[in-house]
């Protein structure tokens, strides 16, 4: 970093990715800093700066080595796991400070030597309590996955008998009973019952009745007259969709092609009618709501048909190192392993990351909002222009 880029950071202010202060002079205390960087997305830790005026006040030679040493000790004694930095010091003014870059963590959740658990909260920092949270950080990290997660309660009477047979043909092509293996033996071999219960995964997939157990894991339809969501009149509603995957794309793919215009391909009365928007492009966006949504986040997938869009809302952002930029040419990390690996055989699904660039290429002005703020990602389908009615 040159003088000129910590002038300009020190502008822009403090952030969730910047911090400043004066001194340090607690390894403690700035382990659970470095903690709350670790456990969020990195940043930059800058020493010689007032963080209440942005004022530079360099540190001397004898400070220079106090404030590296100090730094040292805290990544290494005061983070656990351990965690790596890079320091380097940057002379404004004849005036020098130390820049700490700490990167976002490969081991989450990282705790500070007391146990706890500290995220970034804007410019400030929070710790973290909730399971839920807990959870989330392991998954980012990849040493948790939501669909391997047991479900207490349920049993193997919770599986649809039928629907899982065929499923088994289809992937193995042979009918179970050739197999020589119990319904019971092959969901264990599948890692989908554990001590007699059901991993999340398998009943997702496999339930008769998700939703008795998971009930905030539903589809929302909602096809709205005019183009703003705060509208209270609607062409269409139900309530929540339940069931398997399966039943879940099924339905709520019928309720968005019910609600969008067909035309006739030629002039011949007798032609047949297409959809005004690809089916591939949402096929491929609601199988992606289905497979790759956070499941440690306890709420449903929303689909809203306006006039002028379809927005497709999925619980949980990107994971880890995914970005808009990268998934539009073929990026994928599996946050569902479970899902992914099994979901081509009940849902149009390829699990090898051509999904989103297929969707570009049927739709090139589809619209993907990674929305850090709120905790979702949304796929947005632009319609032609239409009356509303």
């Amino acid at each position: 970093m040159d003088a000129l880029e910590l002038l300009d950071l020190i502008q822009k202010g403090e952030s969730s990715e910047v911090q400043f202060t004066i001194r340090v002079d607690d390894a403690f205390k700035t382990g659970t800093e470095m903690v709350a960087f670790s456990n969020t997305k990195g940043g930059l830790l800058i020493i010689g700066i007032d963080d209440k005026t942005g004022d530079i006040n360099g540190l001397s030679y004898e400070e220079l080595q106090e404030t590296n040493q100090l730094l040292s000790n805290a990544a290494s004694e005061n983070v656990k796991p351990p965690i790596y930095i890079y320091t380097e010091t940057v002379e404004v003014s004849d005036k020098k400070v130390v820049v700490a870059q700490i990167s976002e963590g490969i081991s989450k959740p990282h705790i500070d030597k007391k146990g706890v658990i500290w995220v970034k909260n804007g410019s400030d920092k929070r710790k973290v309590v909730a399971r839920e949270e807990m959870a989330r950080l392991l998954q980012s990290s990849g040493n948790l996955f939501a669909d391997e997660t047991i479900v207490k309660g349920t049993t193997i009477n919770d599986i649809d008998e039928g629907f899982f047979k065929n499923f088994i043909k289809l992937k193995t092509k042979k009918p179970i009973d050739e197999l020589g293996l119990s319904i019971a033996g092959m969901l264990s071999g599948m890692g989908m019952l554990k001590d007699g219960s059901l991993s999340l995964g398998g009943l997702l997939l496999f339930g008769k009745s998700p939703q008795q157990y998971r009930p905030a894991f539903t589809v929302q339809c909602v096809a709205v007259i005019g183009n703003d969501i705060s509208s209270n009149k609607y062409r269409d509603k139900e309530d929540p969709f339940t069931g398997n995957l399966q039943c879940l794309y099924d339905k709520t793919l019928s309720f968005i092609t019910r609600n969008l215009k067909k035309t006739q391909k030629e002039e011949s009365f007798n032609s047949p009618s297409v959809l005004e928007l690809p089916i591939e492009t949402i096929e491929e966006l609601l199988v992606n709501a289905l497979v790759h949504r956070d499941y440690f986040i306890l709420s449903s997938i929303k689909v809203f048909v306006f006039d002028n869009r379809i927005e497709i809302i999925s619980p949980g952002t990107l994971p880890n190192t995914l970005t808009i930029e990268n998934i539009k040419v073929g990026a994928s990390i599996q946050r569902n392993p479970m899902l992914c690996s099994n979901s081509r055989y009940v849902l149009p699904f390829f699990g090898v990351g051509s999904g989103i660039p297929r969707a570009y290429e049927s739709v090139p002005d589809l619209e993907l909002i990674n929305d850090i703020d709120r905790g979702l990602f949304i796929s947005i389908i632009k319609r032609k222009k239409m009356d509303s009615a």
